[in-house]
């Protein structure tokens, strides 16, 4: 699953101790391990390996410039949702042609920075982003290639903020209005429309919606070859799940089972856009105990991170497995559960200091005896952990690491008090 485990009563990312980590850069901290990010993305390439697809994968989900240079030496290409996101593959030196661009509301300003990169595809998700981008691609003089995001209206059984297959969310056209819209726009000399993209949510741990979604594509696929529109791509998206709180997600090879038959032998080129599966597992947050407090029956341990660092649990009502870095006697979890209960442990709610109740990493769990300094992993904390991490209440950003074998690199300065201010200071 990672390269993450105990050896001798302390947490190690690949054969780095995480004590000495913590010591050296700091807490809150984001701690990566290399080597499970190569892990993950081959198991993904060789899973889908017979639809020789374009594995784009997802920026949002994990953005640091270091990180996307790992991907981009095992050949990934990349899916971005934002001027920023392009602006950081670009300076990762990626062949533009392997960028697709997604996401519902690119500004003219996006557009023109991408359509100026020379970027391989255009996911668009209405008919006034197909005018914009199409006035856009004339006047560059340019032919801008484009799929079409579907709404397949499937129900990926996941949160409701992370739903996006569903017709009544803001995402793609719906399956209905699909030939309209290549009826309207496939003549344009400006856009080449030669793709459909659907992606239904994150994370998916069922492999049915997956399969749901790709049939009903695949159907507007025949009915539009059947009025003249030749479809060269289809982009099946992400959400693929990862293990939270065990073994719940389906591995890639699961995926691939019921995937690669529906599209192969199709003479489609296919793209997937993999973020949570390839990062979730590889990144750890580590947190230093503040304080022990008590409420009534209820028992609190305070940390130094929060949900500025990671959002997910007040957000979602995620489920992080945390664990102490060096349990006291020895305590070293057997699994990562919900459901753990060791005898000796305590029930806590884990928070920070931010002034917000929300303000939980991981609420009635039960854990070894905290005492102040002692260090905490808050596990699978590298998919939307960092990118969704902020400064409320002027909380300078965590340090982030990369760690290969033997060696922990800093890849991503602590930010300081001088940081938070420097973009509002009047000359």
């Amino acid at each position: 699953m990672d390269d993450f485990s105990y050896i001798n009563g302390s947490l190690h990312c690949e054969s780095v101790n995480v004590q000495t980590i913590a010591r050296k850069f700091g807490t809150p901290l984001f701690v990566y391990s290399r080597q499970t990010i190569i892990d993950h993305y081959r198991k993904i390439a060789e899973a889908f390996g017979p639809l020789d697809p374009r594995i784009c994968y997802s920026v949002k989900s994990c953005s640091n410039l270091n990180i996307l240079a790992v991907l981009k030496e095992m050949g990934a290409s990349f899916d971005v949702v934002s001027g920023g996101e392009l602006a950081r593959v670009l300076e990762v030196g990626v062949d533009p042609k392997r960028i697709v661009y997604a996401g519902v509301s690119k500004t003219d300003r996006e557009i023109n920075a991408a359509l100026d990169a020379g970027i391989g595809w255009f996911n668009v998700e209405s008919e006034q982003e197909l005018e914009t981008l199409a006035n856009l691609a004339a006047k560059h003089n340019t032919v801008a290639q484009v799929a079409l995001r579907v709404n397949p209206d499937v129900d990926p059984q996941t949160h409701r903020h992370t739903t996006t297959g569903k017709r009544e969310t803001k995402f793609g056209v719906d399956l209905q209005r699909a030939a309209n819209v290549f009826e309207e726009f496939a003549k344009n000399p400006a856009i080449k429309l030669a793709g459909l993209h659907v992606h239904i949510g994150s994370p998916v741990n069922r492999i049915e919606p997956f399969v749901e979604s790709i049939k009903k594509t695949l159907g507007l696929i025949v009915q539009l070859s059947k009025s003249g529109h030749a479809i060269t791509s289809i982009n099946i998206g992400g959400g693929y799940g990862a293990h939270y709180s065990g073994e719940e997600a389906p591995t890639a090879a699961d995926y691939a089972t019921h995937i690669v038959p529906l599209l192969q032998d199709k003479n489609l080129t296919v793209m997937l856009e993999p973020g949570r599966s390839i990062m979730a597992n590889a990144g750890v947050l580590i947190a230093e105990t503040i304080f022990k407090k008590s409420s009534g029956d209820k028992k609190f341990v305070i940390v130094d991170a929060a949900m500025t660092d990671l959002i997910r649990p007040a957000l979602y009502d995620a489920f992080h497995f945390a664990w102490p870095v060096a349990p006291a006697g020895g305590m070293i979890p057997p699994r990562r559960s919900q459901e753990l209960k060791l005898e000796g442990t305590e029930l806590v709610d884990i928070v920070g200091p931010v002034c917000e109740t929300g303000d939980f990493l991981a609420k009635d769990r039960w854990l070894p005896p905290m005492s102040r300094g002692d260090l905490l992993c808050i596990f699978s904390a590298g998919a939307y952990g960092f990118s969704m991490s902020s400064q409320y209440n002027s909380r300078p950003r965590a340090a982030e690491v990369l760690v290969h074998g033997h060696e922990a690199k800093l890849i991503r300065k602590r930010e300081t008090y001088e940081d938070l201010v420097a973009l509002e200071r009047q000359k």
